[in-house]
């Protein structure tokens, strides 16, 4: 007898996360269960499929919750590259806010980057943020997000006979 694979799960970065009613709305809509990951209480709609989680009030509480438990077949919504690198490396699907997906290809640059960027402006050398969220970010997010979840629903019914017959 196989073992099925866990059902997808989205996992929410949520602390400073602009696109959560996002995350709802989709997730409802295609049945997919949600965890919303902050260091402290977060409002989350009455709904069996989104649960919320208190992962405690360390650093890294909340990122260290979601890594241990994200895997292939997940989602991750971050904006936490180092989240994100830990999660990538454990297979998941990983997406940034503005729907940039971080990719195994990607998140080594992007890590080397953010760690140049740190040294930067802890040097002094820069003193700007990232830009602004716009609602061009809003919808990229939600077709990537979308596309996500339902390249890994495909996959897992295409995998589904072979393992099951």
């Amino acid at each position: 007898m196989t073992e099925t694979p866990a059902p997808t799960r989205i996992y929410v970065d949520a602390d400073a996360c602009p696109v959560k009613d996002e995350i709802y709305r989709v997730a409802i809509r295609l049945g997919v269960p949600v965890s919303v990951v902050a260091g402290s209480f977060i409002r989350v709609p009455q709904d069996p499929l989104i649960e919320r989680i208190a992962a405690g009030s360390g650093t890294d509480a909340a990122d260290d919750w979601i890594a241990e438990r994200a895997h292939e077949g997940d989602v991750v919504v971050t904006a936490d590259i180092p989240l994100a690198s830990r999660c990538v490396k454990a297979g998941a699907d990983v997406i940034a806010p503005n729907g940039k997906p971080f990719t195994e290809q990607s998140i080594g640059m992007t890590l080397a980057v953010r760690n140049l960027m740190t040294d930067l402006r802890s040097s002094g050398e820069i003193t700007g943020g990232p830009k602004s969220y716009s609602p061009r970010d809003r919808s990229t997010f939600l077709s990537t997000l979308d596309q996500t979840i339902r390249r890994i629903q495909r996959r897992r019914a295409e995998q589904a006979p072979a393992n099951g017959g």
